[in-house]
């Protein structure tokens, strides 16, 4: 059993933002894998199936980014989801736009997504696909208008190779131990 987890805010305005990369991974996913009758549960979207052989749950949660904890925790509970079949997908601006690091422990770095779910799981240890955006280039520019602003045209033109990248990493996870996963894709 998997569940991934792509963290982003709800709504058209955010749909395209740096900050919904999470929801865009969880998407791509869904669509490769016929897995797009999301449902409202769990304070987000839903969508269950099969890939694999393997059970699977997306879930994107609704309660805008600073709460997404709250959504992974009414699902883990309610599914009898155990943390360590959890994948957060998310947005970094550590990370290269382009690139993507796989790790299992760790603080928030400032993401307020990944603190909300530290908070309601009890831990840093969950493990997270951190999807490069790159920090913005001009010295000063406000960070949060950064994360919720809409990708370049230059950043669109290679976002299909990023969120197929993406998608190889959650594929590879299915069958393979989160470790070997970070070795391979972490490269």
């Amino acid at each position: 059993m998997k569940c991934f987890v792509g963290l982003g805010n709800p709504g058209s305005q955010y749909a395209k933002t740096r900050h919904n990369i999470g929801f865009m991974a969880v998407d791509r996913f869904a669509d490769k894998h016929g897995l797009n009758k999301f449902q409202n549960k769990c304070k987000g979207l839903l969508a269950e199936g099969n890939v694999g052989g393997e059970k699977v749950y997306l879930l994107k949660p609704q309660t805008y980014m600073n709460l997404s904890g709250e959504s992974l925790r009414a699902c883990m509970d309610f599914y009898k989801i155990p943390l360590e079949d959890v994948v957060i997908l998310y947005d970094d601006l550590d990370t290269a736009f382009g690139s993507i690091r796989l790790r299992y422990q760790g603080s928030a770095g400032g993401h307020n997504g990944i603190k909300s779910i530290i908070q309601h799981t009890g831990t840093q240890t969950f493990n997270r696909i951190r999807i490069g955006i790159s920090r913005p280039t001009v010295p000063g520019f406000d960070i949060a208008n950064y994360v919720l602003a809409a990708f370049t045209k230059e950043e669109f033109s290679r976002m299909d190779a990023l969120l197929d990248n993406v998608v190889d990493a959650m594929e590879f996870s299915l069958s393979n131990p989160f470790e070997k996963t970070m070795a391979k894709f972490n490269g």
